[in-house]
């Protein structure tokens, strides 16, 4: 299957730059995944989707500030890092602009020192391990050094890194957020509650494959890479149950998809509790055992995002959707619009 299959043509003003003022005010793409017909809405009209006995599957993970500027220590040279993966202790996987300038054994000072980081080993893809040392606690000093590591295509700056996290981002540890989530205000999933539909959580941490583009030309030949994820005992007893009642699970995001479709792949269509390490590649062909729908936002051609939701829908329907949305002047990627596909 050609990557080419999933590409479409995208108005670079349609690429949402800032989020808007009030979440729950974005508009709101209603797919039907069998008949590929479309409703056009704003997205607190979700309710209206959802039934009761019904679950909504959110992703707690939240996003670190996760993008430092610093300077060697022998040389002042300017130096970007991204921290993508805790590996152990102080030490991260993460990526490094310019790689050239740090080899192993370069020292990063960020903070007039108040954060260091050596270089101990470089990995895949131009990546590099970093070991941090530091007075206090790392979190709280990222807190103070870090800036939201926001994707490439928005070029403006964040006055509230908050709109950058969902209201229910608890679990540190992403270097981007489930943009799906982002939609949701604490009034909004008070008021699904209030119609009787479950919200559960998962936690994906978003990591490397956000930032990856597709190279290869066969869909086939991409090699995802692996993400951490937990589920809970709670959340997985909740979801058991609502399949056997017959409600349906949504997915709020690729990155709940993605985590529920990794642990019913592994138990026959069932949840358990369980943490670890994933790199399931959905595209068309795939068979779902966890999901009955989706929400997710509109995303970049020829992205393994774009092909899991049309292993959902059905390319042609998503194809279809996106020029649709493309006509009707929707707002694309990270602070963009949202789609609903039930």
């Amino acid at each position: 299957m050609k990557v080419d299959l999933f590409d479409f043509h995208l108005p670079e003003e349609l690429i949402a730059q800032t989020p808007l003022p009030n979440r729950e005010a974005s508009r709101l793409m209603v797919l039907d995944k069998k008949t590929g017909e479309t409703k056009h809405e704003t997205f607190r009209a979700i309710l209206s989707y959802l039934k009761e006995g019904d679950c909504l599957v959110l992703n707690d993970t939240r996003v670190l500030p996760a993008r430092l500027y610093g300077e060697k220590e022998d040389t002042g040279a300017k130096i970007e890092v991204l921290l993508l993966k805790q590996i152990e202790g102080d030490r991260w996987e993460t990526l490094v602009k310019p790689a050239k300038r740090v080899k192993i054994g370069t020292t990063i000072s960020f903070g007039d020192g108040r954060l260091k980081a050596t270089c101990i080993d470089t990995v895949e893809h131009g990546g590099r391990m970093l070991e941090f040392s530091y007075d206090g606690v790392f979190y709280e000093v990222l807190e103070a050094l870090g800036e939201m590591p926001l994707p490439p295509y928005i070029k403006e700056q964040l006055d509230d890194r908050e709109r950058y996290q969902t209201v229910f981002a608890r679990e540190r540890g992403s270097a981007a957020a489930p943009t799906a989530g982002l939609h949701f205000t604490e009034q909004l999933l008070d008021d699904i509650r209030a119609k009787g539909v479950h919200i559960a959580f998962i936690t994906l941490h978003v990591g490397l494959g956000t930032f990856r583009p597709v190279s290869v030309e066969n869909v086939e030949e991409h090699d995802m890479h692996a993400e951490f994820y937990q589920m809970t005992e709670g959340t997985a007893r909740l979801l058991n149950e609502v399949k056997k009642n017959g409600g349906r699970i949504i997915a709020v995001g690729t990155t709940s998809t993605r985590t529920l479709e990794t642990i019913a792949s592994k138990h026959n269509g069932t949840f358990v509790a369980e943490s670890g390490w994933t790199d399931i590649f959905i595209y068309p062909g795939y068979e779902f055992k966890a999901i009955d729908g989706m929400v997710t936002n509109f995303h970049l051609p020829k992205s393994t995002l774009i092909m899991l939701v049309s292993a959902l829908a059905g390319r042609e329907n998503v194809l279809r959707a996106y020029e649709e949305a493309v006509k009707e002047r929707y707002r694309f990627f990270s602070f963009g619009d949202a789609m609903l596909i039930i």
